[in-house]
């Protein structure tokens, strides 16, 4: 069994629609979502505000790696083009985090595989990926640099400009607004 972090954000089209797609595409699997909020752009090219928010999700047939193809599906079913990197995008899922049940504790998977590196290699610098995540599991910890760190300590390190540009929305992953 893997249980598994993904964070989805959208800013191409109907990005609610595209994030709500990501729950209907795991179904079952979603154990938790956070809220949704509503962020810059990250990684310098111009474009308009995203939706992020995270999922956290297991499966007792999945393995780390078909997170990763589930969520590639789940962007190609959106119409994701891939030509600029951290560019507009309909759908986006990243697998964050991924930890195999073992004893029934968590262990986290680690893989420097180019398709999927685990723990994600920059998620502890993005605001929008730590803020949600804190949404639906308060006491995560994430490895750094083979160091294990609260990703609450991770979110206080960030700039403050950086946090506050992750603002909470209205928005509802499950319905209407709340």
């Amino acid at each position: 069994m893997s249980r598994a972090v993904l964070s989805i954000g959208s800013n191409l089209g109907d990005r609610l629609a595209h994030l709500r797609s990501v729950l209907d595409g795991f179904g079952d699997r979603v154990l938790a979502v956070s809220a949704v909020y509503s962020t810059p752009p990250w990684g310098g090219v111009a474009q308009d505000d995203f939706l992020n928010a995270v999922v956290l999700a297991d499966d007792p047939a999945f393995g780390c790696a078909d997170w990763l193809c589930r969520g590639q599906e789940l962007e190609q079913a959106a119409g994701r083009v891939r030509d600029v990197r951290w560019g507009a995008r309909t759908l986006d899922v990243d697998v964050v985090w991924c930890a195999e049940l073992r004893d029934g504790e968590p262990v986290a998977c680690r893989s420097a595989d180019p398709k999927l590196v685990l723990p994600h290699p920059r998620a502890h610098c993005r605001a929008f990926v730590l803020v949600p995540w804190l949404d639906v599991a308060p006491d995560a910890v994430l490895e750094v640099d083979g160091a294990p760190h609260p990703v609450a300590e991770l979110l206080d390190r960030l700039d403050p400009a950086e946090r506050a540009g992750v603002r909470r929305t209205e928005l509802s992953m499950t319905g209407a607004a709340s």
